[in-house]
Order: C-alpha cells, then sequence, then structure tokens
C-alpha cells in the first residue's frame, strides 16, 4: 500500500468555509475497508476527534469519508479516490445516500465533513500500520 510523500494538499477547501457540507456539497474519498477503519481509529484517537461521516459498502470492501466539496481537485493520494458530488444525491441524512451503502458513522454522530488535510496524514499512517503488520507474518 502506498500513500502520497506529500502531506500538503495544493490548496485545502477548508481555507473557505465548509459551504455546502449541510446541504450535500460534499466530495467524497474512497478506500479501500482495512485502509479506511485504521483511519478512523486513528482520527478518533487523536487530540481532536476529527472524522465526519463515513460510510462503509455492504461489501464492507471500501470506506468512503465525506470531505468538504473541492477537495477532489487536489486529492492525490494513492490507493485512494476522492469524488467530486456536486451534490448529485449526496445528502447528509440517516439513510444511506448509496445503494448498497451503510454508516458506519452517520451524520449527527460526527463533524459535518472530514478535515482532508487530518485524514491525508491519517491514511498515511493507517498505511504504514498495516505495512508493518504484513511484514510481521
Amino acid at each position: 500500500m502506498e500513500t502520497s510523500q506529500s502531506n500538503e494538499p495544493c490548496t485545502s477547501p477548508l481555507s473557505a468555509p465548509p459551504s455546502g457540507t449541510g446541504d450535500g456539497g460534499c466530495d467524497l474519498v474512497t478506500v479501500p475497508a482495512r485502509q479506511g477503519l485504521e483511519a478512523v481509529d486513528i482520527l478518533r484517537r487523536g487530540a481532536v476527534d476529527a472524522v465526519g461521516p463515513v460510510l462503509h459498502d455492504d461489501g464492507c470492501d471500501t470506506l468512503g469519508f465525506l470531505v468538504p466539496a473541492g477537495t477532489a481537485a487536489c486529492w492525490d493520494v494513492p490507493g485512494s479516490v476522492c469524488t467530486e458530488t456536486h451534490g448529485r444525491g449526496l445528502r447528509l441524512t440517516p439513510e444511506p445516500p448509496v445503494e448498497g451503502s451503510d454508516w458506519l458513522l452517520p451524520p449527527g454522530e460526527a463533524d459535518l465533513a472530514t478535515d482532508p488535510v487530518v485524514l491525508r496524514r491519517a491514511l498515511g499512517e493507517a498505511a504504514r500500520l498495516i505495512e508493518a503488520a504484513d511484514s510481521c507474518r
């Protein structure tokens, strides 16, 4: 599993208010479930609970982190994909926005969106932990 060596995105969308996060204007970072679960643990153990809503698919193959709109324009973390949603069907409601998915961390129990800079670091740490665990086998 590889991660980007850069810890700095080109421009953080959080420099502006996370407009639209309450109205569905979020992007979605999708990662393999194992790395995503590690990242959720890392984010929840941090000094500040910095994780927003997280989706998982029914096959438990991937996790999706809601991040502020505009994140996809700069996202370059290998092994993950950031999709612009432009509000197309992605609403922060108790019901999962995508058929075949469910909330791991539902809206209302988490921040509005995960800070992409913090998520990038957590995904990198998760990848290193997984690589270390796998090399011990």
